[in-house]
C-alpha cells in the first residue's frame, strides 16, 4: 500500500512549500507527495528538494477538477492517495493512523478527517496557530467511524481501487470555480464502498486567502453548483435547495455589514445572476469563466 499525498495548488507557492515542509512532521512519511500546478512559479524547486520523502511535481492545466484528475492518473490499484488543500496542517500521526484505517476496514472507500479549526469561515488562521492545535495528543485510539454524505475537500482519502476500475473522475464542468466537487466526486465513490470520517485524523485547515476566487464568480456557484448536481444526480434536491437558501441569506444580512477578508456583494450579485440564468435557462457552472 503506497500512500500519496496529492496537492492541487495555483499561485501559492510559499504557502503550498510550509504545507510540504510540514509533511516531515508525519511518523509515517507518505510514499510519495505529488505537487500538481499550472505553472513552474508555484514550486520552489529549491525547499521540494530539501525534504526526506519522494516529491513529485506535475504540471497541467489550471483548475482544481483538472488538476485533481491529473493526481488520479498516476495511481496503482493498491494506493491510498490523500488530497490536501495547499493550506491544510496533518497532526503527526495522520498518515499512520490513515493505513491503519484502510488496513482494518477494507470496507470503507473514503475517508476524511476532523477538522480542528477552519480558517475558511473567518479571516483565516496563523501556521504557527495550526501547529499548535495538532501538537496537541489525542486521548483515544478508537477509530470511532462515522458515515458521512461526503468528505470534506480540504483532507480526503480514497482507496484507489474503484476510482479505477470505474474510471471515476471529478467533474470538469465545475473547474472554474470548484465548489462542491467533493460532494459530487464522493457519492459517485459512495455505490462502491464506505464513505467516513475518523476523529483520529486530525488536521486544520488555516484558509489563507491569498489567491482565492473572485465574490462574484463564488456567489454564481453557490446557486449554479447545487442545481447542476442535484440534476446530475449527485445531490439530493432538498440537500441542495438547503444549501443555496443558507448562503442567499447569509450573503443579503452579511454585505450590510461584510467582514473585512469577504466580498458579501460580489457574493450577493453572483448569486442573482444565477438566478437570472436560471430564469432565462441558461445556468450553467461554466458561465463563470464569461465574467471579468
Amino acid at each position: 500500500m503506497r500512500i500519496i499525498v496529492a496537492i492541487p495548488s495555483t499561485n501559492r507557492c510559499s504557502i503550498l512549500m510550509s504545507t510540504v515542509k510540514d509533511l516531515e512532521r508525519q511518523t509515517r512519511k507518505p510514499d510519495l507527495t505529488l505537487l500538481v500546478v499550472a505553472d513552474e512559479s508555484d514550486v520552489d524547486t529549491g525547499s521540494v528538494s530539501e525534504v526526506s520523502f519522494p516529491v513529485s511535481v506535475i504540471q497541467t492545466e489550471r483548475g482544481l477538477t483538472i488538476q485533481r484528475n491529473a493526481a488520479l492518473g498516476i495511481l496503482r490499484e493498491d494506493d491510498i492517495m490523500l488530497f490536501l488543500d495547499d493550506d491544510f496542517l496533518l497532526a503527526p500521526d495522520y498518515l499512520a493512523n490513515l493505513e491503519r484505517l484502510f488496513q482494518k476496514h477494507p470496507d470503507v472507500a473514503m475517508c476524511t478527517g476532523h477538522v480542528l479549526a477552519d480558517g475558511i469561515h473567518g479571516p483565516g488562521l496563523s501556521h504557527d496557530f495550526g501547529r499548535r492545535l495538532i501538537s496537541e495528543p489525542v486521548a483515544s485510539e478508537d477509530f470511532a467511524l462515522a458515515g458521512v454524505y461526503n468528505c470534506y475537500g480540504c483532507n480526503m482519502a480514497l482507496k484507489a481501487n474503484p476510482v479505477m476500475q470505474n474510471k471515476l473522475r471529478f467533474d470538469q464542468r465545475l473547474k472554474a470555480y470548484c465548489w462542491l466537487e467533493d460532494v459530487d466526486f464522493s457519492r459517485q465513490v459512495a455505490r462502491y464502498g464506505k464513505i467516513v470520517s475518523s476523529p483520529l485524523l486530525r488536521g486544520v485547515h488555516l484558509g489563507t486567502k491569498t489567491g482565492r476566487g473572485s465574490g462574484l464568480r463564488f456567489g454564481y456557484s453557490q446557486i449554479a453548483n447545487p442545481i447542476y448536481l442535484a440534476k446530475k444526480g449527485t445531490m439530493s434536491k432538498p440537500r441542495a435547495l438547503n444549501i443555496m437558501s443558507r448562503n442567499l441569506v447569509s450573503n443579503v444580512v452579511k454585505s450590510l455589514k461584510p467582514e473585512p477578508e469577504v466580498d458579501r456583494r460580489g457574493r450577493l450579485v453572483g448569486n442573482f445572476r444565477a438566478f437570472k440564468d436560471l430564469a432565462r435557462g441558461r445556468l450553467a457552472p461554466e458561465q463563470i469563466l464569461s465574467f471579468e
